[in-house]
């Protein structure tokens, strides 16, 4: 399809702005202005920007979208806030399909119980075991049948990557963090193919709509419960129906060693030649979370020690890095506590920055670390969304992190200044995919107004102001920034780019920045052909 892009403004993602876009046959044929363009495009569709901005296709670097289709087709909690209204929607699913052996899926909020825990008396009405992800796939809430089924009870251990929830007598209560999440999780009912393959088509319509033409899959084997989605891409991209520029990262398992790599060489192999996705990346998640205190910190929790989990020992994280590093892979860490993101990058040290590895989430960096990313190549790979004063970060995070900890969080100012790349993503379902919420905060360090926690009194209150960052270094970061990340010839407006564009329905740069989060994708284009067009 040919078309003429008119009547607004484009951001290229190469610095600059310009007035028009012609894409000829699924490909950017020329950028200039509209009255050079108009002369040269006699017969072509005409997209009327009605002043709106035409970007490149959003490429999300750090998501899961299967497991996110996969929510959004059971108990999907994560549209909804509170106790009561998660019991509602449980009860509702639970009469609507008495023919499920389990009632499984998630998107719970930390923020919504005391001390972030719920309990297995809550789910106590149910007839049937019931398994429910937190919303950050951190921890699962399941009941007392689900405890029965897997025989968990007082003296079943903790495995050495997770815990089970207790009361101080040593019954369980009903939530399992991390590793102790697959005592349950791996006795629900296993996704079909046929459910992974739906999953998969839900999520990439879903995010067609949000401008989202490109994402990397951050766990692309069995992890807490989840299937290996890698056969769902392999199907999808064979048959065309992947549309999207898709990598995956393949799951290191962290209850082995190098002896897993002659397999994730084959996994790699069996997506050499697909036009839509490659399985050129391998997940490391070196820690957990800090609401759950299993974040690797440098110090201890305030009020409960502990210095969180290292689920990789850090000297065979170096020695795993080397090799993967050595053969050609990409390595994507997640690390949230600030020993976990300094571990992670004495692991990248003397690798070759033209792997393009990079470290996701990056909470907490202790100040002396932050230039470290620029030094050794290492991408940043932020998650916006989360750099603000919501319920979790002040009932359940800032009360245990402490001074200085507290202000070393998200600091992608600090990042900028030392030269750092960026990529950003979402982490969904663990929240909102939309981008365009996600440069909102980054840019403000506030909650869009459209969220969940709006409504809290400290939501509009900047979560550490002196880290925010400008519009146009956020928009780089989810186009071309996580587009390089995975090598997509997209990401930028330029002649000779794949025509992947998203037409927004008004100009966030020229709103005032409390208002970006207001923006909407009208029109989403992939290859120049419409993929998503806003009724």
């Amino acid at each position: 399809m040919n078309i003429l892009f008119r009547g607004g403004r484009v951001f290229t993602a190469k610095g600059d702005f310009a007035e028009s876009v012609l894409v000829r046959d699924g490909v950017i044929a020329a950028v200039g202005t509209e009255r050079e363009l108009s002369a040269r495009a006699p017969g072509h569709e005409t997209v009327d920007l009605d002043g709106g901005l035409l970007t490149p296709g959003f490429t999300d670097a750090h998501m899961h979208p299967v497991q996110a289709g996969l929510e959004r087709a059971r108990c999907d909690l994560s549209e909804r806030y509170g106790l009561d209204e998660y019991l509602d929607a449980v009860r509702a699913y639970a009469d609507a399909h008495p023919d499920r052996a389990w009632i499984d899926g998630g998107g719970w909020d930390m923020s919504a119980f005391p001390g972030g825990l719920p309990r297995r008396e809550q789910l106590g009405f149910l007839d049937r075991p019931a398994y429910l992800i937190q919303r950050d796939h951190h921890a699962a809430w399941v009941n007392g049948r689900a405890l029965e089924r897997a025989g968990i009870g007082k003296d079943t251990p903790d495995p050495a990557d997770g815990r089970i929830e207790r009361d101080p007598d040593g019954t369980p209560t009903g939530v399992l963090h991390e590793g102790a999440m697959d005592l349950v999780g791996l006795l629900t009912p296993r996704p079909t193919a046929a459910d992974l393959d739906a999953a998969l088509m839900d999520a990439q319509a879903h995010l067609f709509t949000l401008g989202i033409t490109g994402w990397q899959d951050a766990i692309v084997g069995s992890y807490a419960g989840s299937d290996d989605q890698l056969p769902a891409y392999l199907s999808a991209a064979r048959s065309g129906r992947l549309r999207a520029r898709v990598v995956g990262a393949l799951w290191w398992d962290r209850t082995r060693g190098l002896d897993q790599i002659d397999d994730l060489l084959s996994r790699r192999a069996s997506a050499e030649g697909l036009d839509r996705f490659a399985a050129t990346s391998i997940k490391i998640m070196q820690d957990g979370i800090t609401e759950n205190f299993t974040a690797a910190t440098l110090e201890p929790y305030c009020r409960c020690g502990g210095t969180g989990l290292s689920y990789v020992d850090p000297a065979k994280l170096k020695e795993y890095v080397a090799e993967l590093d050595r053969l050609g892979f990409q390595v994507h860490v997640h690390a949230i506590g600030e020993r976990a993101v300094r571990e992670a990058l004495d692991g990248f040290a003397g690798t070759d920055p033209a792997n393009r590895h990079h470290i996701a989430h990056l909470q907490i960096i202790e100040p002396s670390d932050v230039p470290r990313f620029a030094e050794l190549g290492v991408t940043a790979n932020l998650q916006p969304l989360w750099a603000t004063h919501h319920l979790q970060m002040d009932e359940l995070t800032l009360p245990f992190l402490g001074e200085p900890r507290s202000s070393w969080q998200y600091p992608f100012a600090d990042l900028l200044r030392h030269g750092t790349r960026f990529c950003a993503g979402s982490d969904w379902p663990v929240s909102n995919a939309d981008p365009l919420q996600g440069m909102h905060v980054a840019v403000n360090r506030t909650e869009p107004g459209g969220s969940v926690h709006a409504g809290y009194p400290t939501a509009q209150t900047p979560f550490l102001p002196e880290q925010r960052i400008d519009l146009a270094t956020a928009m780089t970061a989810y186009t071309a920034g996580s587009a390089w990340i995975n090598r997509s010839p997209a990401g930028q407006i330029e002649p000779g780019r794949p025509a992947d564009l998203v037409v927004l329905d008004r100009d966030p740069f020229a709103l005032p920045a409390k208002d970006i989060w207001t923006t909407r994708v009208r029109m989403t284009f992939v290859d120049g052909e419409a993929a998503y067009e806003k009724a």
